[in-house]
């Protein structure tokens, strides 16, 4: 056989029905790259391990008897990949038919970018906001809080998202969602794989800015396209999910920005973030409580 040009990393937990689809997708664009899928299981209840070992048997299964998290199934998954390059892939995505192999050609012919990302679609059909700029303290303060609907439009959100520029050809962004990109050998080779200290969340936003730190690129490849379903493992437990999401943000933050505030203002901004990320997951959690006693009462 050919030498594999990418091994395809799939991480699944509780998501039997959208591995699938996703396993089905990969399944119909064989013909076009030389890969390998490697699943990980992060000890799913629902029986994802087996149907993936009975309908899927050429995909390499890897059961997990502990939940690693996002972060340490596919890094678990990169460490064992038999390809030079990697895709990392969510479980809740339908892979169009020529994606993996535009993904490829662009990167052959661009070396110098690290990591290429594929166009998101939402199940919808409509676009999903999947580049963006590097977050900031007044991104945070209006997206998906009650400011932000107080302010829908207001340009710190539309900047962060990058709502105001057409997503129509390839472009040099700050970062992607790792719901699927393809990343090169060299990337893993000189900037390592996704941090572990993150559960989930935030890693692929630390990941880019790593890559753009060792002078590679990170490109929005819209011509190939994938479909995604956002959060159908994250959903399953919506308060734990938000914890965890604030305190990635904060290790983002004081990894890679705060050492970027002047020394005398970082105690300063060390505090504000924690407070600030701390009131945010809050509300959050709040709201959510709030919602099933709604609930609750509305079947009463």
């Amino acid at each position: 056989m050919p030498d594999l040009e990418v091994s395809i990393t799939v991480c699944s937990w509780n998501t039997l029905e959208d591995t699938r689809l996703c396993l089905q997708s990969l399944q119909n664009a064989l013909g076009e790259a030389r890969f390998e899928v490697i699943v990980v299981d992060n000890n799913s209840a629902d029986g994802s391990a087996d149907m993936v070992a009975t309908e899927f048997p050429w995909v390499r299964l890897e059961r997990m008897y502990a939940n690693l998290g996002f972060t340490g199934g596919h890094n678990h998954a990169l460490g064992i990949r038999s390809a030079p390059h990697a895709f990392p892939l969510n479980s809740d995505t339908i892979v169009h038919p020529g994606a993996i192999r535009g993904l490829l050609d662009y990167m052959y012919e661009h070396p110098e970018a690290g990591i290429v990302a594929p166009k998101l679609l939402n199940p919808d059909g409509t676009l999903q906001y999947s580049c963006r700029r590097f977050p900031s303290p007044l991104a945070a303060l209006f997206r998906n809080t009650p400011l932000g609907k107080l302010f829908p439009n207001n340009r710190f959100t539309r900047e962060y998202l990058m709502q105001d520029l057409k997503h129509e050809g390839p472009r040099e962004v700050d970062w992607v969602s790792g719901a699927a990109f393809l990343v090169t050998k060299k990337v893993i080779d000189e900037v390592g794989a996704f941090d572990s200290e993150y559960f989930m969340f935030c890693e692929d936003v630390d990941w880019c800015w790593r890559v753009w730190k060792s002078g590679q690129k990170v490109v929005y490849f819209p011509s190939s396209v994938i479909t995604h379903a956002i959060g159908r493992s994250t959903d399953k437990a919506p308060n734990r999910m938000i914890g965890r999401f604030h305190r990635s943000m904060f290790r983002f933050y004081t990894k890679n920005q705060l050492p970027e505030r002047p020394l005398l203002l970082r105690p300063f901004a060390f505090v504000g973030a924690g407070l600030a990320l701390s009131m945010r997951a809050g509300l959050f959690i709040v709201k959510n409580k709030i919602d099933v006693v709604k609930r609750w009462l509305s079947k009463r």
